[in-house]
């Protein structure tokens, strides 16, 4: 589990993509089979959040699948709403149901 800033954006996206590939690849365990990104605390995200999903859905090991915490209501929510993104990625409501699925 990873919990992402309050804003993503063209000013960090690219430097939280390195920190989603060494968690998602160095756990104790070995690597993770499901990668949950935490954006209840994102208060702010554009394009640059969904490109950031789809690059670590892109470069993660084939069979660890990621899910998304993200409030409904919230910006994050609604963006991963209106650019169709929930349909291809399992987004939760609470951190609980993401690490329980």
């Amino acid at each position: 589990m990873l919990p992402l800033p309050s804003e993503i954006d063209a000013r960090n996206a690219d430097g939280l993509l390195p920190l989603i590939m060494y968690q998602a690849r160095s756990g104790s365990e070995g690597p993770a089979r499901v990668m949950v990104l935490d954006l209840s605390a994102t208060r702010f995200m554009d394009s640059q959040g969904i490109r950031l999903i789809n690059d670590a859905r892109r470069l993660l090991l084939p069979d660890t699948r990621v899910h998304v915490v993200a409030l409904p209501e919230s910006v994050a929510g609604r963006v991963l709403e209106v650019t169709g993104l929930r349909r291809d990625v399992p987004v939760y409501d609470n951190l609980p149901e993401a690490m329980a699925a």
